[in-house]
């Protein structure tokens, strides 16, 4: 499974720019808190440096015409780009039609957003089997609202499986490092974490005994460190 690093700070996409790190996701929410104030101009800063890899950069449009003519700008912008384009707009208009005429151009995307199988069936029926595409289904947000997305994400890899061989499925909005072991399981193609996730995953395989040693002497120092007293 390929892990991808999910940040828009350059200073991180350098430092995750290892052999461990095979992608990298974007959104316009972390280019905001990232301080970006020309989208354009940060993403082909960011892929002067990151030239080998794949980089998903968003529309930022919310109509659907719109939104076609940015995907082919942000295309233009170099052989490594992936397109997010979000599976439905704010007013619950489904992408679709758009994925489908950009897919077949050839234009590969990253259709983000996805929550239900519904959904993924869409896109699929959408997607040009012949373009490289993902499909980013939100696993961590599915279980924010109580629901084991472990199920949802199996069956999107069996649906894309003889209908879709060249996109990949991507579990999304990870909350914990364990979704790593999680998405293996489901057969996901690929998880994106933030910096902080990748992180923790250094600690796989840990002895927990050290590890509870660990949690201790870091409560212990941090206590110091900010002269607590009772």
């Amino acid at each position: 499974m390929k892990l991808f690093a999910d940040t828009a700070l350059l200073e991180q996409i350098l430092e995750h720019n290892t052999d461990d790190i095979t992608g990298f996701t974007t959104n316009p929410s972390l280019m905001r808190k990232a301080g970006v104030e020309n989208y354009a101009e940060y993403a082909k800063k960011i892929l002067g440096h990151i030239t080998n890899k794949p980089v998903s950069f968003e529309v930022l449009a919310d109509e659907l015409p719109e939104m076609t003519r940015q995907a082919r700008e942000i295309a233009s912008w170099g052989k490594n780009v992936y397109v997010k384009i979000p599976v439905t707009n704010t007013k619950g208009e489904s992408t679709a039609p758009i994925i489908s005429e950009l897919s077949n151009e050839g234009i590969k995307l990253n259709v983000t957003a996805i929550f239900t199988l519904n959904q993924t069936d869409e896109v699929i029926n959408a997607l040009n089997p012949e373009t490289p595409s993902v499909i980013s289904i939100f696993a961590g947000r599915i279980a924010n609202a109580g629901i084991d997305p472990m199920p949802i994400m199996a069956e999107a890899v069996e649906m894309c499986k003889t209908a879709q061989p060249k996109a990949e499925v991507l579990w999304a909005s990870a909350r914990e490092a364990f979704n790593v072991k999680q998405a293996e399981e489901c057969g996901c193609h690929i998880i994106t974490l933030p910096p902080s996730l990748i992180k923790a995953t250094k600690n796989f395989g840990k002895d927990l005994t050290q590890f509870s040693l660990e949690t201790v002497e870091m409560f212990y120092q941090d206590a110091m460190a900010a002269d607590f007293v009772v």
